[in-house]
């Protein structure tokens, strides 16, 4: 495995509670992904925007690290695979209080149906 370090930064917390773009568009996502890096929390690409995708493509931070309680892995964008990684500074994940998918009182209730309709769209 390469030596990945220069693309982790165990230091630096992450952006928030939630996605970032996602909270600004007043949008919802289905999980949530932390930049090992900077920190930037964007959502899955199971979410209708993927932007923790998004934000690798913009700034080619290649290291996620799931923002899932209880879930403790890295990902490599570019090696597309999972990786090893240190742990980070804390929070480490989402508040357990918070839904999934999130925030409650954005998502649709038909929102397994909306998914659906936009991977066949994709």
């Amino acid at each position: 495995m390469a030596d990945l370090a220069q693309f982790i930064d165990p230091s630096v917390p992450p952006s928030g509670a939630g996605c970032v773009e996602c909270d600004a568009e007043g949008s919802w996502w289905v999980h949530l992904r932390r930049c090992a890096l900077c920190g930037h929390i964007g959502c899955c690409d199971d979410s209708l925007n993927a932007h923790a995708t998004a934000h690798f493509r913009a700034t080619g931070h290649r290291i996620m690290r799931s923002f899932e309680p209880g879930e403790d892995w890295f990902w490599d964008y570019v090696a597309d695979d999972y990786t090893e990684g240190p742990e980070l500074a804390p929070p480490t994940s989402h508040p357990e209080s918070q839904s999934t998918p999130g925030p409650a009182e954005r998502v649709p209730v038909d929102w397994q149906l909306i998914l659906a309709e936009h991977r066949a769209e994709g």
